[in-house]
């Protein structure tokens, strides 16, 4: 029996994916559920099983290539008496000399780290499948040796194989000792290598908001001076008793859905000459990962109370760097924020994640000295100061609404109500 393997859907939003590498060729062998290809989308990259035992006859889709949903990628030979193959619906064209069987590659699992594979590997500068990662982690292999695991997969990454195999010889190894006064060659002609899938959506990505959006920017200082004392205050009380850490983000979401509530312009999208005005806020929020940026999206913030915008932060944060995030939780975004202050940065212009007509940059909280004015007079005061970044689609937005929306993400930020926030 032929079984026709075609693109799965990873996502409702996913239409298409982009072949990253087979691990397989035609003529092999391979079993069900083993790993037949990797593909990328512009939401994630995912290892594909097989549905069907049997041996690869047929490969239709080379690495790069860009496939439709459904698209027909490669073809399995099950055997004459029909091998293991998922049950799915086979096709009504059915010659009674050869039965093809059309199925779509089963939807990949994204696992998350466990707790002791997070304290055993360190934050990755080379990108690992969550797969390779697993198996690391159940056999205890410290980061230091997966770093010098010769790869075979595409652009040297290492993969399931690589690390199997890699376990069975060291069963039957010594390992080498590696002196740390040992010096390395390092190139002097540079290099070249492909863009990582990742890097090329994301590039895509801008460059269509930089054509689609007319962007403006206007920036503010924040005090942030009484929301940093509050942090300080509760820190501990807060760790203890919800297992995390207490953010300034959660303080400038809440300040923020606010403002979109009062300036329901900047909560909307724009579809040709049509503007649509979104019910829900779905706030955007971008996490840097390995290789690149993901945007994933905190729904209907309108309707949480602090403490739950807190929890949707550090849960939405914490599966999107583990790498079990899903594709659909990658769409719907009606406003976006970055914080490019946790990396020391004050101020930035980000571009606008389309189809949003806004997006807010957060630069780093530093002390300042500052003019206070009151009614004693004026006097310099040591204060918690951060700017914030509006950028902001000038087709629907001029620059009077976007500073008003602006000024009043501010002004919610530092009238906020501390005492019962929590």
């Amino acid at each position: 029996m032929i079984v026709d393997v075609v693109m799965p859907k990873m996502g409702e939003s996913i239409n298409e994916g982009t072949i990253l590498e087979w691990r397989k060729e035609v003529g092999e062998k391979i079993n069900l559920d083993e790993i037949l290809l990797e593909i990328g989308t512009d939401k994630v990259d995912s290892e594909i099983p097989s549905s069907a035992a049997g041996t690869v006859i047929e490969i239709l889709a080379e690495p790069n290539d860009v496939k439709e949903v459904g698209q027909v990628i490669a073809r399995i030979d099950t055997g004459s008496s029909g091998g293991e193959v998922r049950n799915e619906p086979s096709s009504i064209n059915e010659d009674p000399l050869e039965k093809k069987v059309k199925i779509s590659a089963p939807e990949p699992r994204l696992d998350s780290q466990s707790e002791s594979q997070k304290n055993a590997l360190p934050e990755r500068k080379v990108f690992y499948t969550p797969v390779v990662m697993k198996i690391a982690a159940e056999n205890k292999v410290p980061f230091s040796e997966i770093e010098q695991i010769e790869g075979t997969g595409r652009s040297g990454r290492v993969t399931k194989k690589d690390i199997l195999l890699y376990l069975e010889k060291k069963d039957h190894e010594v390992p080498a000792i590696k002196h740390p006064d040992m010096k390395v060659a390092i190139p002097v002609t540079g290099r070249s290598e492909e863009m990582h899938h990742m890097r090329k959506m994301i590039s895509k990505h801008m460059m269509e908001s930089l054509n689609t959006s007319a962007h403006v920017y206007v920036m503010t200082e924040v005090d942030m001076t009484s929301v940093v004392d509050f942090v300080k205050k509760k820190q501990d009380d807060f760790k203890e008793r919800e297992g995390y850490a207490l953010t300034y983000t959660p303080f400038i979401i809440e300040s923020v859905i606010k403002s979109l509530k009062d300036y329901p312009e900047m909560n909307s999208s724009i579809s040709g000459s049509t503007v649509d005005y979104h019910r829900d806020i779905n706030i955007g929020l971008a996490v840097a990962i390995e290789n690149g940026l993901m945007v994933p999206s905190i729904p209907n913030c309108e309707e949480k109370n602090f403490l739950g915008i807190c929890r949707s932060v550090n849960d939405v944060a914490k599966r999107t760097r583990d790498g079990s995030v899903n594709s659909d939780e990658l769409s719907g975004t009606t406003f976006t924020i970055t914080n490019f202050g946790v990396f020391g940065v004050s101020m930035g212009t980000p571009i606008i994640n389309q189809p949003n007509v806004g997006i807010l940059g957060v630069g780093a909280i530093k002390k300042q000295p500052v003019v206070i004015e009151d009614s004693a007079g004026d006097s310099i005061a040591i204060r918690s100061m951060m700017i914030l970044t509006l950028g902001f689609d000038h087709r629907l937005i001029d620059g009077a609404g976007g500073s008003k929306f602006l000024e009043s993400v501010r002004k919610y930020i530092e009238s906020m109500e501390l005492s019962d926030i929590l």
